[in-house]
């Protein structure tokens, strides 16, 4: 289908590049024209043909965000088993369920929380959790697009299924890709973190891993080794090419430096981590030492919800405390990880900003919604008032899937939500 958009406020993320009036052009999947509203003559010259022109109202287009950090199929345990700490919660109510749980559970979970991925805007995913060709199939046949990344641990699966799904889940759909990573530190021993290495060696790959997310994590693997979790991880030789941490809340100078030195990317989860107590990652910190931070939500049971907004809030609000300083961390900074930064962890080059050649990877916001009046300035508003109420449309590689309230994901709303409490049933 080919789309042009007009009559609309463009926020490209383009580096230099100011916010400004004019249209956007779909053709299939990629961006064709992104500039000022062209004439009627000069596009008949051009023999350009739409199958819709939507007039966008003065409403505002800019990339759809990048959620660097979640585990969709957890929508199972949204509400569930609240008020514990991290290890605790994993180990005695988390873990034990996920062994209940099948390949098609998975799948169908993953569409749940596509459905809330869309209407907070997102438009990709960074997504670790079981099943992995079960949330392929999912994110296929609804049009999300996924960057798988492992979470194997002591528990499984075999470093021979790790390896087979990093060569066969590349390259297999144009949505769906997946990278190397493994769960934490903590669930993993020494000799399978080496084989792990050995494997980021053999592809030259980057490597993902939760990382530093609270104070007893760090604490254990320097009573295990004498160093900290990034520190252990670098000697082992994981991030020689490259990858990042999620969390990364209690991290030492050395712990940065070697952020710094192997170019890696730090996901930051604000709401997990404030709902969990985790901590607060030193963003600002990050940032002044020029390394990439993007954003997570993290799973919809440590959060509880998949909404870009709040993190957005939350990633400048925490910053600011814990700085003591309401300068830190602006409003464009904070969209730059939601939508640039993200894409750059994920290895999503083409979705990055809206320019010709780019993957039609986009969001319609409703300038018109009171939280957005009066538009004194749409980044500081889309940070800091914006909400999912907003997102008036969500496009991913040219289909519109999102629009007006009205999702096009291959299932109803109500025949997901039925599937999802059926399993919800037989589990609990």
């Amino acid at each position: 289908m080919n789309i042009r958009f007009f009559n609309a406020r463009i926020l490209s993320m383009v580096e230099g590049q100011d916010i400004f009036d004019g249209e956007l052009w779909v053709e299939d999947s990629k961006i064709t024209y992104v500039g000022a509203a062209m004439p009627e003559e000069e596009r008949e010259k051009l023999n350009k043909k739409f199958t819709r022109n939507i007039d966008c109202d003065g409403n505002l287009l800019m990339p759809g965000f990048k959620d660097a950090h979640t585990h969709s199929g957890m929508t199972l345990m949204r509400s569930y088993a609240d008020g514990l700490p991290l290890q605790e919660w994993l180990e005695t109510k988390i873990f034990p369920l996920e062994a209940k749980m099948t390949d098609e559970d998975c799948g169908l979970l993953t569409k749940l929380a596509v459905l809330e991925y869309l209407t907070s805007g997102i438009t990709a995913i960074m997504d670790m959790y079981l099943s992995p060709d079960a949330i392929a199939k999912a994110c296929e046949e609804t049009g999300m697009r996924v960057v798988q990344v492992s979470g194997i641990n002591k528990f499984g699966p075999s470093l021979e299924e790790f390896e087979d799904r990093y060569n066969r889940l590349n390259g297999k759909h144009p949505l769906s890709s997946y990278m190397m990573g493994f769960h934490a530190e903590y669930t993993c021993d020494r000799e399978l973190l080496e084989k792990l290495s050995e494997l980021a060696h053999k592809y030259s790959a980057p490597m993902f891993t939760h990382n530093s997310e609270t104070v007893r994590e760090v604490e254990e693997c320097k009573e295990r080794y004498g160093m900290t979790p990034t520190v252990f991880l670098d000697s082992l030789g994981l991030f020689d090419f490259g990858g990042g941490g999620y969390h990364c809340c209690h991290m030492s100078d050395e712990d940065i430096e070697i952020f710094k030195k192997r170019s890696l990317t730090a996901v930051t989860n604000p709401g997990s981590n404030t709902k969990l107590a985790s901590g607060i990652a030193p963003v600002k910190r990050f940032l002044d030492e020029g390394i990439n931070v993007a954003i997570g939500t993290d799973g919809p049971s440590s959060n509880n919800c998949l909404d870009m907004f709040r993190e957005m809030f939350l990633v400048t609000g925490l910053a600011k405390l814990r700085e003591k300083d309401a300068s830190v961390v602006n409003g464009m900074e904070v969209l730059k990880m939601a939508t640039v930064n993200g894409a750059k962890a994920m290895g999503l080059d083409d979705c990055d900003v809206l320019a010709e050649g780019k993957e039609a990877d986009l969001i319609m916001i409703d300038l018109k919604q009171p939280n957005m009046q009066p538009i004194n300035d749409i980044p500081n508003n889309l940070v800091y008032s914006g909400s999912k109420q907003n997102v008036k449309l969500t496009m991913i590689h040219g289909s519109i899937l999102y629009e007006d309230g009205k999702f096009n994901v291959g299932m109803t709303p109500g025949e997901i939500y039925k599937a999802a409490e059926a399993i919800q049933k037989r589990l609990f």
